[in-house]
């Protein structure tokens, strides 16, 4: 599969779109004012203890205070307050976490109301970003992820991605880490620094142990709500975490962040930097590549597939329902059931895809064609799970149910992407009604007497829609045309336009200069 990122950089912000064959399977939107992004890490001010949720709300410099849950605490939170209130205070020496004694865990069924206080000062980041009405949702398990490496503070834990099998490599790994970790920071070991040397480990673990340096230097002077650490920006983030061998190409428009991300690549994967290309053509480049026309088939509220299937996609506060119609497919030679499997198997190809594409979080339910086979049921199900393997945010597919459901529950951390598609109707101006064609008809003879009889023109020409061109034309000897034209003396030339709505209309005069009333 060939992989090409490409990047649009505006003075609104950032647009990403990523491409698989050619097809649009991700879009990210960075807007310049953007703040509180996933990863960034505050200082922030407890403002509000809520006993009922066994959450507080904490200003971390958003117009809404951020959520932090009790469990979102972390088992960790004991050390990182002690940690928190040692660097405030001035002491260099009592903060260095490789010295500290590490505190117990938290409770895990504990309540917010004994761990926090009104006024408190604490360290969190950001999990899922403003959404709606709502504040940024924050947790105190501080951590920061690099190409191979997320280090974490507070643990001497060493974990390693289940994606990574071999037992040799798991423990080549493991002592490889050992020897380089600092004391009382855990490390988990990514799918990436598979077969990666100790200098590769060494140089990612360096630069997220600077991030951490960065919050220790920072803190003896913060006054909450303060930003200490930002994440890196999205399309640094995507690279890091999507750039694999079947990469082609990644096109930016902006020679900045071109040099940007040149750099980033040079230093997680040096052999990789000639991917980078700067985009210099005069064509917008979503243009270029296609990407204007996907978004424009894509973000609608239905959206059909070639074969003629389509989908009907409803998003609601609480969860998004997607429905499937076969349309216009179907094959006569197949029976109905093998007919509902192959329109549900393409399908579900789609709802990845779009669940990709429109980042869709929450509950999701997909309204499948009935099956009545266990065995279709199953295939279904399993195609299901294997089309949902590229995507890497966090999800759970649940068995059809008995009512031909499927439900999916997709981590949310970033608004729902979406594009109003719709505009404000040229001839009602989005009311629903439109004048009666009496009407338009009586006003084009008002404007006529008026320009005749008081402005002296005595040839004009009339340009309208072809149905009302076709009203005027209507007989020969006793169309309204010539009507008008005998009762107000004057030269009148009709002349028909499609690209006139049904009530547009316009005069020229001789000049064919458009006359204004």
């Amino acid at each position: 599969m060939n992989k090409d990122l490409i990047i649009d950089v505006s003075d609104s912000g950032v647009e990403i779109a990523l491409l698989e064959d050619k097809h649009l399977v991700e879009l990210h939107q960075e807007k310049s004012e953007t703040n509180h992004v996933v990863g960034d890490v505050y200082l922030g001010l407890v403002k509000k203890i809520m006993p009922g949720l066994n959450a507080a709300f904490v200003d971390v410099g958003h117009e809404k205070d951020a959520f932090l849950h009790y469990l979102d605490l972390g088992l960790h939170f004991n050390s990182l307050d002690k940690f928190t209130r040692n660097a405030i205070s001035g002491d260099p020496k009592s903060a260095l976490i490789e010295k500290m004694k590490l505190e117990p865990d938290l409770e895990k069924n504990g309540k917010i109301n004994n761990t926090l206080k009104q006024g408190q000062i604490v360290l969190v980041q950001v999990s899922k970003e403003p959404i709606s009405t709502k504040g940024p949702r924050i947790c105190s398990e501080i951590s920061f992820a690099g190409r191979y490496l997320v280090l974490i503070p507070f643990s001497n834990k060493i974990s390693i991605s289940s994606k990574i099998k071999k037992t040799e490599e798991k423990n080549r790994l493991r002592r490889l880490i050992q020897s380089i970790r600092p004391n009382n920071f855990g490390i988990i070991i990514r799918t990436f620094a598979e077969n990666k040397n100790v200098a590769e480990l060494d140089a990612d673990l360096k630069d997220l142990y600077s991030k951490w340096q960065t919050i220790y230097k920072k803190l003896p002077k913060a006054v909450p709500p303060l930003k200490l650490v930002s994440e890196i920006d999205k399309s640094s983030a995507i690279l890091r975490d999507l750039l694999t061998d079947d990469f082609n190409n990644v096109y930016v428009n902006d020679a900045e962040v071109y040099d940007d991300l040149k750099t980033y690549i040079k230093t997680i994967s040096p052999e990789k930097t000639d991917l980078v290309r700067h985009y210099k053509l005069q064509t917008p480049i979503f243009e270029q590549f296609g990407i204007t026309n996907q978004i424009r088939n894509s973000f609608g509220k239905v959206v059909t597939i070639r074969s003629g299937i389509y989908l009907v996609i409803e998003q609601t506060e609480a969860m998004c329902v997607i429905d499937i119609n076969s349309g216009h497919r179907s094959r006569s030679s197949e029976d109905q059931e093998a007919n509902a499997l192959m329109v549900n198997m393409e399908a579900a190809e789609e709802v990845a895809r779009q669940m990709r594409l429109r980042d869709i979080g929450g509950i999701v339910v997909i309204d499948f064609i009935d099956l009545n086979l266990v065995s279709n049921r199953k295939k279904l199900y399993e195609k299901m799970q294997e089309l949902m393997t590229k995507d890497k945010t966090r999800h759970t597919i649940l068995p059809l149910s008995k009512f031909g459901l499927m439900q999916i529950t997709r981590q949310r951390v970033r608004p729902l992407i979406s594009f109003d598609l719709s505009e404000i109707c040229p001839v009602c101006s989005g009311t629903g009604k439109i004048k009666s064609s009496i009407i338009i008809i009586d006003e084009i003879e008002n404007d006529l007497k008026y320009l005749v009889q008081e402005q002296n023109e005595k040839k004009l020409s009339i340009i309208t829609h072809p149905f009302v061109f076709a009203y005027l034309t209507k007989g020969f000897l006793f169309s309204k045309h010539k009507k008008w034209e005998r009762q107000y003396k004057a030269k009148i030339k009709l002349i028909e336009d499609n690209n006139f709505g049904l009530l547009e209309y316009q005069f020229l005069n001789t000049n064919n200069d458009v006359i204004k009333l």
